[in-house]
């Protein structure tokens, strides 16, 4: 009888100690989901609308990938089991959430913020896999990161240096073939946007997916990231730089100097693909030179592996830990405070226009009201003009962060008009605008616009500037000007179109 009341007193035992630690994993998940609360409907959008197919697709892939190679790998992380301690796990959730507020406070980039979601949220999930096999699985985190939509930041700030720099270089090379007729903005501006060096076009698009590639190689064939993983990975991005360089001068030589249009328009696709396919079979080729990893780190040798197996099994769970994690995330959620953000009311003192511009305004409806007040806007004024026979609207966004104004390209497409061209104008030397071609099903060269930034002593045209302007300390107050005609445009709409 003493034997089995023990016995039932050790199973009672086990299972009370089971369930308090299953409930204390269960409050640290949702304290961490508490923090992390501001990223949910940045995520939501992100995999949600239409208008960022290419990462949701990717998303599935990744995914897929993942869940077969946890199936492979019989993974099964033990959550009914007390956190361990173990440092890089620890200091990559705990340190990647204080990035997370500083982030939200000063920078407000809900990319950032994300990927370092998804980053602490791995470094968290170690606290309950075997070391090992937490870095083994570390490039399956960067690459559900990286399906991120970094390719439009990279757009913004790198892509139009990368298209100056692939026109320039062609048209270099053009000129030492005896070619010196196709300047730069003829290759930026190519006949029906064969060989336009646009932004999906510019090497940008292809970096990213490049870089998912490269990561997905990584961690399918076992591979560590060391110095030798990052020489690697420049070379990548080097040879898809170079064979987009030669795709387009492939495609300003066929097109333009020996005029066979027609046939550049149906090789640019398949040169695009050849050449990303090349370098990604390049990139794969020297990944398999590097060692893999049980090779590099854990089967060195006998008393290596069993070294590590010790280290391994023995890694403390110190009953104080649950606790202590509980209220560091606890302490870190109630340290959260978003950037700062002013509410949406109209300026007492309204733009003072030219006698001849005549304008009515064009109340904005409540969705639109919350829209702009969601992403930090100050004051939004939109007006319908008429001036000299020609009408239009144009509309007035005040802030002092950059998300409250969007890039305006983006803006017309979502309203269905296509994006024809644009190109910078000087209407002065210190008053430069981006002028855009628009058009619709009815007329493809209908509509035009144009927009540009200023502020107090300065006017620029670039979305990439107003970003990195944001990012002093001091904030400045800006305003986007976006004008639209709404007449039809008789004037020359240029050959130039986002082909990729």
């Amino acid at each position: 009888m003493r034997s089995m009341s023990t016995s039932i007193f050790a199973r009672r035992t086990v299972l009370f100690g089971w369930i308090a630690r299953l409930s204390a994993n269960t409050l640290v998940l949702v304290l961490w989901l508490w923090l992390y609360r501001a990223v949910f409907d940045y995520l939501a959008i992100i995999f949600s609308r239409e208008d960022f197919r290419t990462n949701q697709i990717v998303l599935v892939a990744v995914l897929a990938l993942v869940a077969l190679e946890i199936r492979k790998e019989h993974l099964h992380p033990q959550f009914d089991a007390a956190p361990q301690w173990y440092v890089p796990a620890l200091t990559l959730a705990l340190g990647g959430s204080a990035l997370y507020l500083i982030v939200e406070r000063f920078l407000n980039i809900n990319t950032i913020s994300a990927s370092l979601f998804g980053l602490a949220s791995y470094g968290l999930l170690g606290l309950w896999m075997k070391p090992q096999r937490w870095r083994q699985g570390f490039p399956a985190a960067l690459l559900i990161v990286g399906v991120l939509p970094f390719g439009e930041h990279l757009q913004t700030f790198v892509g139009y240096p990368l298209r100056i720099l692939t026109a320039s270089i062609v048209r270099d090379g053009l000129t030492a073939a005896g070619v010196s007729s196709v300047g730069v903005d003829t290759i930026l501006v190519f006949e029906n946007g064969v060989s336009q060096v646009d932004l999906p076009c510019s090497g940008v698009k292809s970096l990213w997916t490049g870089a998912l590639f490269l990561i997905a190689a990584t961690w399918v064939e076992r591979r560590p990231l060391n110095w030798r993983w990052l020489l690697i990975a420049i070379i990548l991005a080097a040879l898809l730089f170079v064979t987009n360089l030669a795709r387009v001068g492939v495609l300003v030589v066929v097109g333009q100097v020996m005029s066979w249009r027609l046939v550049a328009e149906m090789i640019h696709v398949p040169l695009g693909v050849l050449g990303f396919v090349a370098s990604c079979a390049a990139a794969v080729v020297l990944l398999r030179l590097v060692p893999l990893i049980a090779q590099d780190e854990f089967v060195v040798s006998a008393s290596a592996q069993s070294t590590a197996k010790a280290v391994t099994t023995n890694l403390a769970h110190p009953s104080w830990l649950s606790p202590a994690l509980m209220i560091a995330l606890a302490a870190l959620a109630l340290l959260y405070a978003p950037r700062p953000h002013g509410e949406l009311a109209q300026p007492t003192a309204g733009f003072v226009f030219p006698a001849e511009l005549m304008t009515q305004p064009m109340p904005l409806t409540p969705d639109q009201v919350r829209w702009f007040t969601d992403d930090g806007a100050e004051s939004v004024v939109r007006q319908r003009f008429e001036w000299r026979g020609l009408t239009g609207s144009m509309i007035f966004v005040t802030s002092t962060t950059w998300r409250a104004q969007h890039r305006p390209e983006r803006c017309f497409q979502v309203y269905g008009l296509a994006l024809n061209g644009s190109r910078t104008h000087l209407v002065a030397l210190d008053f430069p605008l981006r002028f855009v071609w628009l058009g619709d099903r009815s007329a493809p060269a209908a509509f035009a616009a144009a927009y540009w930034f200023q502020s107090v002593d300065r006017i620029i045209d670039d979305y990439g500037t107003r970003i990195w302007v944001d990012l002093s300390p001091t904030r400045e107050r800006w305003v986007l000007v976006t004008v639209v005609s709404h007449d039809i445009v008789h004037t020359e709409v240029p050959r130039h179109r986002t082909h990729c």
